[in-house]
């Protein structure tokens, strides 16, 4: 199988990630500390990166409400029964012992910007001089009329990689022939555009493996298009044909309660009932960022195009899906990429190390049946203090198996690729 060496995908997909030495610069008394905050995709990966390119002339802190991390990014193939659950569970040694990042488990609850200091749940405090806030997403359970936190229990949004995900998993599996499968995905913007629909693909994936040929999976969508969609509907048709059924707003009117016990949806078309519920609300940037007053009105966090820089604080920096970064879609390879640039800008400021012109990547795979992967992504410049796609790519409908087959291969690699450069 085709892989892609750590080497190679920060030659392909990092190439903000070049490594900044700092030869000359006088050391003070005291090091100046850099705090992050979330330790997935985006806090990780900025953690790593100012401390291994600043050497030991930075003290760097990892906040972290867990001691491992579970990607949402290949959390579908677990789904699928392509992953195991532990494939796709990181955690934070090497960053320890390779890098010198001092993790800290436990929830950040409050940020002092005036005194530059994280607050704890445990009441502890962590001092910065310059912070990383990357907490992801926090889901607008209400967006949903009927819905709950609660009833994430009963019909799991498994939007947050972990308990949600095997929760989710241990309720498909249960599926038997004849039951559906009713999925309502979110509104833009959310994180990882053609997620729902991989996701979709990978239970289609099960029902059929399984043999359960009387099932279906409804899907009541808010938006009338999503990503990747001539490519998932022609998949769909060709290894699910007459077992996934999507439905636009303009459809099925609106839905107008979930009732999550019961397990049904009812819209201005009709009432529906599933077996399963798959209800993903609408998003916002995580607790701690709204907290400490750095969204605005659309609940996200506006940043400087060429830095990832708050633009509500220039002593903090704002990395993905809690960003609002423009054409960039809320991806984990976005997160990556992101906190590169972010690393490199803090460097600048507390080192006197050169910041370059941000460059970003992202590609997002997606896998629709087995050996049967697709793609889509950008490269990305600072364009009138906007980032902006410079050139694009997508797969294409027709493709050859042999193609695909290659696409997907690609795929692990750089899952493989790219976990290796967030964790160290």
């Amino acid at each position: 199988m085709k892989t892609l060496s750590r080497r190679q995908f920060n030659t392909l997909f990092g190439a903000t990630a070049v490594s900044l030495a700092v030869p000359g610069i006088a050391r003070a008394q005291s090091k100046p500390k850099v705090v992050v905050i979330g330790g997935g995709a985006a806090g990780a990966t900025a953690a790593r990166y100012v401390a291994k390119d600043g050497g030991d002339a930075v003290d760097v802190t990892l906040i972290s409400a867990s001691d491992s991390y579970t990607t949402c990014f290949f959390s579908n193939l677990y789904l699928g029964g392509y992953r195991s659950y532990e494939s796709i569970t990181h955690g934070y040694d090497t960053l320890q012992s390779a890098h010198g990042v001092n993790v800290v488990i436990g929830m950040a609850v409050d940020i002092d910007r005036a005194a530059r200091q994280v607050k704890l749940a445990d009441g502890s405090s962590v001092d910065y001089d310059r912070l990383v806030v990357a907490p992801g997403i926090d889901l607008k359970y209400d967006s949903v009329p009927g819905y709950s936190e609660a009833d994430a229990e009963m019909a799991p949004h498994a939007w947050q990689a972990g308990a949600q995900t095997q929760i989710l998993k241990t309720k498909l599996d249960a599926v038997e022939n004849g039951q559906n499968i009713v999925m309502i995905p979110p509104p833009n913007p959310y994180r990882c555009p053609p997620g729902p629909y991989e996701r979709v693909s990978m239970m289609a994936h099960i029902l059929k493996s399984k043999g359960l040929n009387d099932s279906k999976i409804i899907v009541l969508d808010p938006k009338p298009k999503f990503s990747k969609q001539a490519l998932f509907q022609e998949g769909w048709e060709k290894h699910y044909a007459g077992m996934v059924e999507w439905y636009g707003p303009d459809v099925h009117g609106g839905v107008t309660s979930v009732d999550a016990k019961a397990g049904t949806v009812e819209t201005d078309l009709d009432t529906f009932e599933g077996a399963l519920l798959n209800v993903i609300p609408a998003q916002q940037a995580g607790a701690i960022a709204i907290q400490a007053g750095l969204t605005n009105d659309t609940g996200f966090c506006p940043i400087d195009a060429n830095s990832m820089r708050s633009t509500m604080d220039e002593n903090i920096y704002v990395l993905g899906d809690a960003s609002i970064a423009f054409a960039m879609p809320k991806s984990g390879f976005s997160a990556n990429s992101q906190a590169k640039v972010a690393a490199m800008n803090i460097r600048a400021d507390l080192l006197g190390s050169k910041a370059f012109p941000a460059k970003y990547s992202n590609t997002c795979w997606s896998l629709i049946g087995t050996d049967d992967g697709v793609k889509v992504g950008a490269q990305y410049a600072v364009e009138e203090g906007k980032i902006a796609a410079v050139s694009t790519f997508i797969s294409a409908t027709g493709e050859d198996d042999a193609l695909r087959k290659t696409t997907y291969e690609e795929s692990i690699g750089w899952y493989d690729g790219i976990t290796a450069d967030i964790f160290g």
